[in-house]
């Protein structure tokens, strides 16, 4: 699917956070200062693939489009043959738009038409797309319990519902105007425990794991709220985001399970599980770990991937997500060390510093690049 099996995630999250200020990590980070050497940084260890964010806020003035802030990302990305999957609403929206009304549908459409009309006639291959980034991770955040804007609470259903039907609206208008390009869409695959002893909650835990976490694309796929009209065509390729956090016991979200608790579920099994119930393909869009965890949970998804791939699911690739530290969202002084490069924020310039550990790991993992196809190469640059 993409020149390379292993994907670089440069964090694009936009929006309002928890204490209502604006937050841009694609600024923060430097990423639109550096995109031409953060691209010639991945073609150094082997990496042809991104997801990337176009940052609906910076390019949507009142339904007229300035799409300047895309171009060193689509002129970076053809000068190093990188392919890119382009975000176009991850958690960042213009300040005029209500989500919960019948115009942000309506503007969402028009927003995903125009820029996939500016991408593709910029690039060469097929066009990927994922219209709202994590629907239900943002319902929750934005609607239920206010750490993003609108900062509404007690309305998640109410939110993920209005972006499954933006997300449906906005794949017509994507795919109106590139008839081929390919859609990924992109959600949080998480599982949920009862408390030790609370074997009255297990009926709560399956209703978690078997339905909840799949509301999102089954409504872009039509299963759930038809009336929205959604298909398996609109759902494409599934994207899987899986942190260590994605499991906890319920009541317990903010506490994710030991590494070494025995009711954690291996990754394999809850890709295995989106895989069953969609067929198609699939990709794991996030994955990370911080700090010192690093290498050690690259060498778990690479030995969980290398599993599936072993059975035949059609897994197409691994997204480290995101590939440069970044600052944390609701406290934008605290730096974390979460990607293949750190950034040495105390410096003007943001230097990057590429995680030898880290690097090792990658290194290891591109095992998968020949079974891929594709030959990983060497030699990254740290600055």
């Amino acid at each position: 699917m993409f020149r390379s099996f292993f994907i670089a995630g440069f964090e694009g999250a936009t929006g309002y956070n928890a204490q209502g200020e604006w937050i841009d990590q694609v600024a923060a980070t430097h990423h639109d200062r550096h995109a031409d050497a953060d691209y010639d940084r991945l073609q150094g260890v082997g990496i042809q693939a991104a997801r990337e964010a176009i940052r609906w806020p910076l390019v949507d003035r009142g339904g007229r489009y300035d799409f300047s802030s895309v171009r060193p990302f689509v002129d970076a990305s053809r000068k190093y043959q990188i392919d890119v999957i382009w975000d176009l609403f991850h958690y960042g929206y213009p300040s005029d738009l209500d989500l919960f009304s019948d115009e942000f549908v309506r503007r969402f459409a028009d927003y995903c038409h125009a820029a996939a009309r500016f991408v593709c006639a910029h690039q060469e291959g097929t066009c990927y797309f994922t219209p709202v980034n994590e629907p239900s991770y943002f319902a929750w955040a934005a609607g239920e319990v206010g750490r993003f804007a609108p900062h509404a609470r007690g309305r998640g259903p109410e939110l993920k519902l209005a972006l499954a039907r933006a997300a449906i609206a906005g794949i017509n208008a994507i795919r109106a105007a590139v008839p081929g390009a390919r859609i990924v869409n992109v959600d949080p695959i998480c599982h949920v425990v009862p408390p030790q002893g609370r074997f009255d909650l297990l009926g709560d835990a399956h209703a978690f794991n078997h339905q909840a976490v799949f509301e999102s694309w089954d409504m872009l796929a039509g299963r759930l709220h038809p009336e929205l009209g959604g298909s398996r065509e609109h759902l494409d390729i599934v994207g899987v985001n899986y942190y260590w956090t994605n499991q906890w016991e319920l009541g317990q979200d903010e506490s994710p399970l030991a590494d070494d608790d025995y009711r954690r579920v291996p990754l394999s099994r809850l890709i295995r599980r989106v895989w069953k119930r969609y067929d198609g393909e699939l990709l794991v869009t996030e994955t990370a770990h911080v700090h010192e965890m690093r290498p050690r949970w690259l060498r778990y998804v690479a030995d969980e991937c290398e599993a599936l791939l072993d059975e035949g699911v059609p897994l197409r690739g691994v997204c480290l997500y995101p590939i440069l530290g970044m600052p944390e969202w609701h406290s934008p002084q605290e730096w974390v060390r979460m990607g293949l490069w750190d950034i040495a924020h105390d410096q003007p310039s943001l230097r990057r510093q590429i995680c030898a550990p880290m690097w090792d790991a990658l290194r290891q993992a591109q095992r998968l690049e020949f079974r891929h196809g594709e030959h990983p190469l060497s030699g990254p640059s740290a600055a």
